[in-house]
């Protein structure tokens, strides 16, 4: 019960700030509910000197509330559909994956980023941008201020994707099968995947978005992984041992879970797309508190790197699921 009175003026603070994000966000949906979040959050700090009775449930909603929001996106993947198209793109999946993740880390080195901000840009442009970078951030242990520069990467190619991906399908001369394999594995986030799909072509638009699909899926393995390797490396600098009940990421096998439910037991399609909003509105309640939390100069100034790094991973990734295709 202390817990909650401790936690509750910060975790409101978060909801009530996330609301008008949210709505914009389901309106424009190229520019993505969870952007506008942090981009409200930082503009609140901006102006406004927070008491300390707020701290403590936004530092609750950045991190705990952000993993609840992983369980509950769980419920918008039918496990049929991605078995199906899983198999067909699976070859296709695991270069582009490898691409995206052995870019990250050897164009980080080269620019220095910061090791946590070169995985969560990795895992936002391999796998499924900001549901990704949600899911990564708890796991790795990742600040506020490396969230929200992978967040707002991820969100200046999620716009450009939507824009440029039909033109370049078109001067390309793709068809409807390649193209929606193409934007499927290429294009981070999923409100940009059903933009680029779609205006190409209808048959393209289905296809991308089951594909995308798929891909989220792997946020399981690569979080394991990803829990298995920092958990090691931090036991390693403390020169202490660790457990395996302690680095795993149990909010990832909630989100299995959510997906197996889902899938198999006859639950209304209503009732589904209110759990996958639910889960879609916690992610810009946390959006909110990492974005209350960042220092906007200190974001600005540190950014370009990030941009450029951005940048490069999300062209390899391109070119990758082009030339596999071609293959």
């Amino acid at each position: 019960m202390k817990k909650i009175t401790i936690t509750l003026p910060g975790i409101v603070l978060a909801a009530v700030v996330a609301l008008p994000a949210y709505l914009i966000g389901t309106l424009f949906p190229i520019v993505g509910s969870p952007v506008l979040g942090i981009l409200s959050g930082m503009l609140l700090s901006s102006f406004w000197r927070r008491p300390v009775l707020f701290d403590d449930g936004i530092k609750y909603t950045s991190k705990k509330v952000l993993q609840y929001s992983v369980v509950l996106m769980g419920f918008g993947l039918d496990l049929f559909n991605i078995i199906k198209v899983g198999g067909q793109t699976l070859e296709l999946l695991i270069f582009t994956l490898a691409a995206a993740f052995l870019t990250a880390y050897i164009a980080g080195k080269l620019l220095r980023i910061e090791g946590k901000i070169q995985t969560l840009i990795g895992v936002g442009t391999a796998i499924c941008g900001g549901s990704a970078i949600a899911a990564a951030a708890p796991v790795i242990d990742a600040k506020e201020k490396e969230v929200a520069h992978a967040i707002s990467t991820i969100f200046l190619f999620n716009v450009m994707a939507a824009f440029l991906f039909p033109f370049l399908g078109h001067v390309m001369g793709m068809n409807d099968q390649s193209f929606g394999l193409w934007t499927g594995t290429a294009v981070n986030d999923t409100s940009s995947v059903v933009a680029a799909g779609y205006t190409f072509s209808h048959a393209a638009g289905n296809l991308a978005v089951i594909v995308k699909l798929t891909r989220t899926l792997m946020i399981v393995p690569v979080t394991l992984v990803l829990a298995f390797y920092y958990s090691r490396k931090t036991a390693q600098k403390k020169q202490s041992g660790y457990h395996f009940s302690k680095i795993f990421p149990w909010f990832v096998l909630g989100f299995v879970m959510t997906s197996v439910i889902s899938t198999f037991l006859p639950i209304p399609t209503a009732a589904i797309n209110v759990l996958v909003q639910c889960g879609k509105y916690l992610i810009v309640m946390a959006m909110v508190s990492i974005g209350l939390n960042t220092n906007v100069v200190k974001l600005i100034k540190n950014g370009g790197k990030s941009i450029v790094l951005g940048f490069i991973c999300w062209g390899v990734l391109s070119i990758t699921s082009l030339v596999i295709q071609w293959l």
